[in-house]
């Protein structure tokens, strides 16, 4: 092989390898993130009722332990483990002033002139999100300002430096005073405005989005196997168009409380997703050896594909309403339809699209250009690729289908 190819495949094998080897871990949600959800309205005398949803084993644990309130912690943790709805709820009730003082040391709403008063509205209850056992808790906050006021909603809710999870966030709707929007706040960008611009609020979700694929394993993998399996630059363009038509499609109408399917059935799913387009691609090596990239179009042929890429085509879509099933469970709303909200969930998907042909216009031209100078260094670039990417999609499936 000449100096000039090794050089370049050298670069790609030693990028692909720092990839994959600082990506190799479990790709799961629960246990390593954790999403509170928020809605903000008009509480009636001048104040505002926040109704907060919290993921209910991670509250306990983590209120319990800031609190010191061992009661709590084993009246919580073996109501979790039985499964047992009405017990959790009592256990929080029994302890309400541990777990209420933990949340409002972490969740404020302020005006200009100071700190909102919270009290709590009713009882803890329970719900699920995700296939999770969540507490619902209602509070009233009263401020000191009245009028046009502008609050402003702070979230540090389950931070990292407790240890318990990673890379929590809120997601915030809100409806008050004829105003309604919608934010995602995290430690970076820990509160935000009810009177923030529109631009403002959608740069968030457009971030959000950017975020959840670069930290998103999963979809990078599969995204990277797209890229390895793709023989020409027109059919990594019509992948990429064909899984985020899919993807936007599932996403949108799963955001929206369209569609609703399970988490333990989305994510062994995704994670198959992955080893079946790498192993694709593998297989063909296997068949076809250097000429893998040939492309035999027939006459007249629609996009100039042939049927081995009209088929993958096929594939790629109808994974990619499966994976925008993974998008809409990282998002998490639950609000009512409004057009504000619409467009929230435009704009994170655009962040995820954005990501994607980024990764796409880096990777693809150096392996295009592989190709070009040395179809066995190439084979050899776009195997290795395949090969790590099918390992880690097989141990992600075996993960999430037998609960690992």
């Amino acid at each position: 092989m000449s100096h000039p190819v090794r050089r370049p495949l050298a670069v790609l094998a030693a990028a692909v390898f720092v990839v994959l080897l600082g990506l190799a871990q479990p790709a799961s949600a629960h246990g390593f993130t954790s999403t509170v959800y928020v809605h903000v309205a008009d509480g009636g005398e001048g104040r505002l009722r926040t109704e907060l949803k919290l993921e209910y084993d991670l509250l306990v644990v983590s209120a319990a332990d800031a609190g010191h309130d061992d009661p709590l912690f084993r009246a919580g943790t073996e109501a979790f483990a039985a499964g047992d709805a009405d017990a959790e709820a009592a256990a929080l009730n029994s302890h309400r002033a541990t777990a209420v003082d933990y949340v409002t040391r972490r969740f404020t709403v302020t005006t200009d002139e100071g700190a909102c008063r919270a009290d709590q509205a009713g009882d803890f209850r329970m719900g699920r999100e995700e296939g999770v056992p969540y507490a619902l808790l209602t509070l009233d906050w009263t401020c000191a300002a009245h009028g046009d006021a502008d609050h402003e909603i702070r979230s540090g809710l389950f931070p990292d430096a407790e240890e318990y999870v990673k890379g929590s966030k809120t997601i915030v709707t809100y409806a008050v005073d004829g105003h309604s929007g919608s934010a995602a706040l995290d430690a970076a960008h820990p509160s935000f405005s009810l009177g923030q611009a529109w631009t403002e609020r959608f740069w968030e979700f457009f971030r959000l989005g950017a975020e959840h694929l670069l930290t998103g394993v999963d979809h990078i993998l599969f995204l990277l196997a797209l890229i390895a399996g793709s023989r020409r630059p027109r059919e990594i363009v019509l992948a990429a168009t064909s899984f985020t038509l899919a993807h936007s499609v599932t996403f949108l109408l799963a955001a929206l409380g369209v569609v609703d399917v399970p988490e333990r059935v989305v994510e062994p799913v995704i994670a198959l997703s992955i080893a079946v387009v790498a192993g694709w691609h593998l297989w063909r090596i296997r068949r076809r050896g250097v000429h893998v990239t040939d492309l035999a179009v027939p006459e007249g042929g629609h996009f100039a594909l042939d049927r081995a890429g009209w088929t993958r085509l096929g594939v790629v879509f109808c994974f990619g309403l499966v994976h925008g099933l993974g998008f809409a469970g990282a998002l998490g709303i639950d609000a009512a339809w409004s057009w504000t909200l619409l467009w929230s969930l435009l704009v994170f998907n655009v962040g995820i699209e954005t990501v994607q042909l980024a990764i796409i216009a880096l990777v693809f031209p150096l392996l295009l250009l592989l190709r070009r100078r040395s179809r066995r260094a190439g084979l050899w670039a776009t195997g290795t690729i395949c090969a790590g990417v099918a390992a880690m999609g097989l141990v992600w499936f075996v993960q999430r289908a037998f609960g690992l």
